[in-house]
């Protein structure tokens, strides 16, 4: 049997061309930093972006590259990706994103389908978790810097800015 694989996600971003989603992640067994290409099948801009994001986390050939990507992040990446099948910048698929994954304080929850409030408290599940980490959580990654070499490839690449929290 294989070694149990020990990856720390580091980064996670989104490459429009040729769809694909882009980890960089720390290969602790060999103590290298490795990035991995998750190419983007039978995605169009009327796909179910949290449904993909779902699947990709799932699917057994990445299972163990994404435990510490959440899914909210991966969803967002499809979002993007859509957004640009869709014809928009990626400044409007940002901004779009934003207003969907903002929670508004003036919102009255109780008129909320339950689809709606279990994204909020995902939201604000998620908002806490980032709060709570602490230096001496063995999640916690202080001030990661990571340098890679930049090929073309990653020039295209849009990074999720945030992710350096989630990690």
């Amino acid at each position: 049997a294989s070694p149990v694989m020990t990856v720390t996600a580091q980064k996670c971003g989104i490459c429009f061309q040729p769809p694909s989603i882009i980890l960089i992640y720390r290969d602790n067994s060999q103590d290298k930093t490795r990035q991995r290409i998750m190419p983007i099948r039978n995605f169009s801009k009327f796909s179910d972006c949290s449904r993909a994001a779902e699947q990709l986390k799932n699917n057994p050939r990445h299972k163990a590259y994404l435990e510490g990507v959440s899914q909210r992040q991966l969803q967002k990446l499809y979002t993007l990706l859509r957004g640009h099948l869709e014809g928009q910048s990626l400044a409007e698929s940002l901004e779009k994103f934003r207003q969907e994954e903002t929670i508004d304080p003036e919102e009255d929850m109780n008129k909320l389908d339950d689809k709606e409030l279990a994204k909020r408290k995902s939201i604000m599940d998620e908002l806490f978790e980032k709060n709570r980490k602490r230096k001496d959580d063995p999640n916690f990654v202080y001030n990661v810097e990571v340098e890679f070499p930049l090929d073309e490839q990653l020039e295209s690449c849009t990074w999720d800015i945030e992710s350096d929290e989630e990690v």
